[in-house]
């Protein structure tokens, strides 16, 4: 491993000021696939997060007065920025995160579509009424952003996770302060500069640096009125815990332990190319990763030999530098010491180690290879826990029944997918599953911009999900108004 330190040190973004703080405490953003430092990361403090909130408690009287249709149109702007500069951003999400380029475009596009859904804010927006809901009295209901906002987002979606969330509370009316992974800083920053080139006003989008002090400064800070996370579950529920406790509202999704059901009567190439993508991609860092596989019956010893032979397939490189490269690194070294630890472990505790990622790796970076387990007892860690890297578990269960049984004792709940040719076999599998995201014969059950990522159980602490018209209810609060203006009022008043 290289360490060839660079000057470059990650601004913050507060009010209309780009600016490098005076901090005490630095942290180093890598180049995970090369094992080499980018640049330097301020990790700020309660001085700093104050700023921001302050900067963006300004700005929220005017924006939130400003109208709903002129919101949309500043959307509509920073939408067109950020399609000019795809490329660059991909690019840029692939540099400091480690994700083969194709996949930091998609990064890139899912971000985006966000923005386009938060365009509609002028129509979404809109309340209810109800004419003489009493004798001569209206009743109208209309929805008003909640204040100053914060995202708190992951290493795995540099782009994405962040536009989960900020365009949404800004179309709103909210003015928003984002405190990225300070693992991958550049790509928020680079956000924030289209924002403000787009023509969002000063103090309306803020960016700052840190860990958990910084954290901790923005659950705490008594103007800050609403709080998104996306991280760990142990994480997700500090910050559920501590922001309700400050009378924050809160959405905090956390990790996973997504399962995928292989019937006897699923496509067999379809089936192949789909848990290779959901296992695999991103060096399996998503928490929507499938990471335990229930090949029921006579599916499981062809799914194994299959998986095999796929793997032996696939290129693992610098994103950076070999487009040929299928599969990426992890983030830093601790998460490839993680991960490991994990193969370990799985080894140890007497699964089958059908192919084992820690060989025939490249010699720099933060890589880990594809590796598969073939285990039977679903109580093993390699079966339990969120390991987030690429490392596919793969048990057999008799049938549906035990298969289903199985997933269901996972404490989390963010998705569960089923391959198979029997409409009986998926809706069963759909009714029966407790998670909030269910796929069939799709790997990654994902939901587009116009739906909640719904996660269930531990994967998620709040009521009101990210993205979709939930989390335009997450980001307003809702108003009920009763007019009367009938001729007996209008009467006394000496009308």
């Amino acid at each position: 491993m290289t360490h060839s330190m660079t000057d470059a040190r990650v601004p913050v973004l507060v009010g209309d000021a780009c600016r490098v703080p005076e901090v005490p405490h630095w942290g180093e953003v890598w180049n995970p696939s090369r094992g080499e430092v980018l640049a330097r990361v301020p990790l700020c403090g309660a001085e700093e997060v104050a700023a921001a909130v302050a900067a963006a408690s300004r700005a929220l009287p005017a924006w939130s007065r400003t109208p709903a249709t002129a919101r949309a149109a500043r959307l509509f702007a920073f939408k067109a920025k950020l399609e000019a500069h795809f490329e660059e951003l991909a690019t840029l999400v692939t540099r400091e995160n480690g994700k083969t380029l194709d996949e930091a475009r998609g990064d890139v596009r899912r971000g985006i579509e966000v923005v386009e859904f938060a365009c509609g804010v002028a129509h979404l927006g809109k309340g209810e009424t109800l004419p003489q809901i009493a004798e001569h009295i209206d009743g109208v209901t209309m929805r008003e952003p909640v204040g100053v906002c914060v995202g708190i987002t992951p290493f795995n979606f540099p782009a994405m996770v962040p536009l989960w969330m900020f365009p949404l509370a800004v179309a709103c009316g909210n003015t928003f302060v984002l405190k990225p992974s300070e693992k991958v800083p550049l790509t928020a920053v680079r956000l924030g500069e289209l924002a403000w080139e787009a023509g969002w006003p000063p103090g309306v989008f803020n960016v700052v640096h840190g860990g958990r002090e910084a954290v901790d400064a923005l659950l705490t800070h008594p103007d800050v009125a609403a709080i998104s996370f996306v991280g760990s579950t142990h994480v997700a529920e500090h910050v559920y815990v501590t922001g309700c406790r400050h009378g924050k509202r809160v959405q905090a999704a956390g990790g996973a332990k997504n399962v995928m059901v292989v019937m006897p009567d699923a496509d067999p190439d379809a089936t192949i190319r789909a848990v290779m993508g959901a296992a695999y991609g991103c060096a399996g860092q998503r928490c929507m990763a499938g990471s335990l596989l229930l090949g029921v019956g006579a599916a499981g010893p062809a799914m194994r030999e299959r998986l095999a032979g796929a793997i032996d397939n696939v290129v693992v490189g610098d994103t950076s530098s070999d487009p040929a490269a299928d599969m990426g690194p992890l983030i830093d070294a601790a998460s490839q010491d993680r991960v490991r630890g994990y193969i370990d472990r799985g080894a140890a505790e007497g699964a089958r180690l059908v192919r084992d990622g820690r060989q025939g790796i490249p010699e720099r970076g933060f890589f880990v290879r594809p590796t598969l387990f073939e285990a039977a007892n679903p109580d093993l860690s390699i079966a339990r826990d969120e390991i987030f890297g690429p490392v596919l578990t793969m048990l057999q269960p008799r049938d549906l029944d035990e298969a289903i049984a199985w997933a269901n004792r996972s404490p989390y709940g963010n998705g569960a997918v089923i391959f198979t040719g029997s409409g009986g076999s998926a809706r069963q599998f759909a009714r029966e599953i407790r998670c909030g995201m269910v796929g069939v014969n799709v790997g990654v059950p994902a939901p587009m911009a116009v739906f909640a990522f719904s996660g269930w159980n531990r994967s998620f602490f709040g009521d009101l999900h990210v993205q979709g018209t939930e989390g335009l209810m997450f980001y307003t609060r809702q108003k009920v108004v009763l007019s009367r203006w009938d001729a007996s009022y209008r009467r006394t008043q000496g009308w």
